[in-house]
């Protein structure tokens, strides 16, 4: 990939522009996820796979003009607006198909979601390990930037704000408190 040549300062810019208007770092990273779902489908089972096809199609505009079509053929015929023979005339048999299929589906769309709810987990996971390691990373910066700078006798090295930022977050203590305050009424 070539790069954009950029008349702008690139100085606050962290990663290289490249041609498709993508940063580098945020190229590979979408690589990098999109080989994971790659991946995340290859490891499905065939029960998932159905599951997820059939959800797909339920969930379509095509599943919506299909039972549209059946529905009206369904009525009309048992109705006797068609030359064909009445086969359901008080409709039973429709409101049990459609109960029943109404019960499949949604079964297939709570597997989709439990699926969904699994990989939002993971997503959640990650994403809380990776702002404690940047918590920690940022943390240890403000250590060796307040150590320069009080080196060089920068005055807002003595900010007593620049104390609490020094120390780490402990996950564990901010949990119990969000934990704390939702439980006062």
């Amino acid at each position: 990939m070539s790069q954009l040549p950029s008349h702008e300062s690139t100085s606050n810019t962290p990663t290289v522009q490249l041609a498709d208007g993508l940063a580098s770092a945020l190229t590979r990273n979408i690589a990098a996820l999109a080989e994971r779902r790659r991946l995340e489908d290859e490891r499905a089972t065939a029960d998932q796979r159905i599951a997820r096809t059939i959800t797909r199609f339920a969930g379509s505009m095509w599943f919506v003009y299909l039972h549209a079509a059946v529905v009206l053929a369904w009525v009309a015929i048992n109705l006797g607006w068609t030359g064909f023979a009445p086969f359901d005339e008080t409709f039973v048999i429709l409101a049990t198909v459609a109960s029943v299929e109404a019960i499949f589906i949604s079964t297939f769309i709570l597997i989709a979601q439990n699926r969904a709810a699994e990989a939002a987990d993971r997503r959640a996971d990650l994403d809380l390990q990776i702002s404690l390691l940047s918590e920690h990373e940022v943390t240890h910066l403000i250590r060796l930037l307040t150590a320069i700078a009080e080196k060089l006798g920068v005055e807002e090295a003595r900010s007593p704000e620049l104390e609490e930022l020094k120390r780490n977050v402990a996950p564990e203590a901010v949990l119990e408190r969000l934990e704390e305050e939702s439980d006062d009424p």
